[in-house]
């Protein structure tokens, strides 16, 4: 039996309320002095860490070279491609002055009249355009092409609801942006690339992701595609955890990127872009915990095993550690992070309580009585099962076990997810159960008109057209007009 948290609301209760206060409990992130700006605690950026590690190895095998651009942008840079800046001026933070001042009445210091910029900087809300102002001076010939790029790095959109992780002013995240030589070969990377999100949601995420294309009214500020993956939560909403972006030859007319082909002749270069961002860690906490807390999958867990001794006395306690330090050492051997808790400040239960609550995928327990019976408690936290095993090659099942998690976590949101994709043809029956949430296939006529209906009379959008889903005849669910597949419909955050 789990010990009871206090203070942690029931998902059932209120599933946004738990979400908040679990973000805060499990030591991952507050709210700072900044209005809807957050502070990443270590825990939670350990967890960030484990996401970009594994991303970045992933990138970089297709490929991929990083690199780091300003984070201010001047204003006409943003301006020169239309769409691009209609799509995210109500969220810049802008520039305009350099320097500060005493208040000559004596009210702290003012902001320097005199010391205005002569042109504006925008704090990067995405940095396709001056990404696209640099790569003017980098690409000349076709030899120069690809040019595959990735950042790490933080943005600013300016928010006004903010809440930590899944909608924050200021986030981390990265964007790739590449450059090619044909349409074909952006077309490429840019499938490749969300394809590379959705294995990565699976594998390490536990996330079984639905990959798609974006309507027309839903794709990026001046792209021509937009792909996403789109995940559910438990409370049968959506949320967006990666795109990749097309962008066609837009953003090299506006910023006259051009090469000089095999020909000798000048071309456009093709472009795309593509991100995650620590929206992810908010995908990771709704997807898979529970009302004791947060259940990590073990290949993104920073702690993946913790060993907690019980004893009497300092004796007991030496002779629980010299059986410990081989495991430990074996453990390490196998890749698997572990952690060895001695530390006699807190009692064992308030140690089960703290690391069920930060979501350790295994607990080890060890006792004086266990030494003599060469066995250890196991704990698994994805199922709160204990079992008691033996010492003797424990290392080694454990290391099994936890791959075991990995994967019983994937099937269970998977098996949540499919349980809660709902056929539906018929509009009023449709408004009534989206308010229990979902996926909802439905038929639309591919009107912004009917999407932008659909969005103001039951709060539910367009996530995706799937990329998987096959051709089917039917008429739309608002309008009756044709239809010629089915399309993804839910509430997102």
């Amino acid at each position: 039996m789990a010990i009871e948290l206090k203070g942690l609301t029931k998902r059932q209760d209120n599933y946004s309320q738990w979400y908040n206060e679990l973000v805060v409990k499990a030591d991952l992130a507050e709210q700072s002095a900044v209005r809807g700006c957050m502070v990443i605690k270590p825990y939670g950026y350990a967890i960030w860490e484990k996401m970009q590690q594994t991303l970045d190895r992933m990138f970089k095998e297709t490929g991929v070279k990083n690199a780091y651009f300003p984070l201010l942008i001047p204003k006409s840079f943003l301006c020169r491609e239309a769409e691009h800046v209609e799509g995210f001026a109500k969220e810049c933070a802008v520039v305009t002055h350099y320097r500060l001042k005493n208040d000559p009445n004596g009210k702290g210091v003012i902001v320097d009249p005199e010391a205005r910029l002569e042109e504006e900087l925008i704090v990067r809300p995405t940095s396709e355009t001056i990404i696209w102002g640099t790569y003017k001076n980098w690409i000349h010939s076709w030899r120069d092409l690809p040019l595959i790029t990735n950042q790490w790095c933080n943005v600013m959109r300016w928010e006004m609801r903010t809440r930590m992780f899944l909608r924050t002013s200021e986030f981390l995240w990265q964007e790739g942006h590449c450059a090619h030589a044909t349409a074909e070969e952006s077309e490429a990377r840019t499938v490749q690339m969300i394809n590379l999100y959705a294995e990565f949601a699976r594998k390490y995420m536990g996330l079984p992701v639905i990959i798609g294309v974006k309507t027309a009214n839903e794709r990026f500020a001046g792209a021509l595609n937009t792909y996403t993956i789109e995940a559910m939560m438990q409370d049968g909403k959506a949320l967006q955890s990666g795109t990749s972006h097309n962008l066609g030859q837009n953003f090299a007319k506006a910023f006259d990127v051009t090469f000089a082909n095999k020909d000798n002749q000048p071309e456009y270069v093709w472009a795309n872009s593509w991100g995650v961002s620590t929206r992810l860690m908010g995908a990771l906490i709704m997807a898979h915990s529970d009302d004791n807390g947060l259940v990590l999958p073990p290949h993104l867990a920073p702690i993946q095993v913790v060993i907690v001794p019980i004893y009497k006395n300092a004796e007991q306690l030496a002779k629980i550690t010299e059986a410990v330090m081989p495991i430990t050492e074996r453990l390490a051997e196998l890749g698997v992070s572990v952690k060895y808790d001695d530390a006699d400040n807190r009692r064992p239960g308030f140690k089960f309580a703290d690391y069920e609550l930060k979501g350790v995928p295994v607990r080890l327990v060890i006792g004086a009585r266990d030494l003599e019976n060469g066995t250890v408690e196991v704990m698994r936290r994805d199922t709160l099962e204990k079992e008691t095993m033996q010492l003797a090659g424990i290392a080694d099942n454990v290391a099994s076990l936890l791959e075991e998690i990995q994967d019983n976590i994937y099937q269970k949101a998977l098996k949540m997810r499919d349980a809660r994709i709902i056929k539906c043809d018929s509009y009023d029956e449709f408004k009534e159960k989206i308010e229990d949430g979902g996926f909802f296939l439905c038929h639309w006529d591919g009107t912004t008109e009917t999407e932008e209906r659909i969005k103001a009379e039951t709060k539910a959008t367009i996530r995706c057209i799937p990329l998987d889903g096959e051709e089917e005849e039917g008429v739309c669910m608002v309008t009756g007009r044709p239809s010629k597949r089915r399309v993804i419909i839910a509430r997102a955050y």
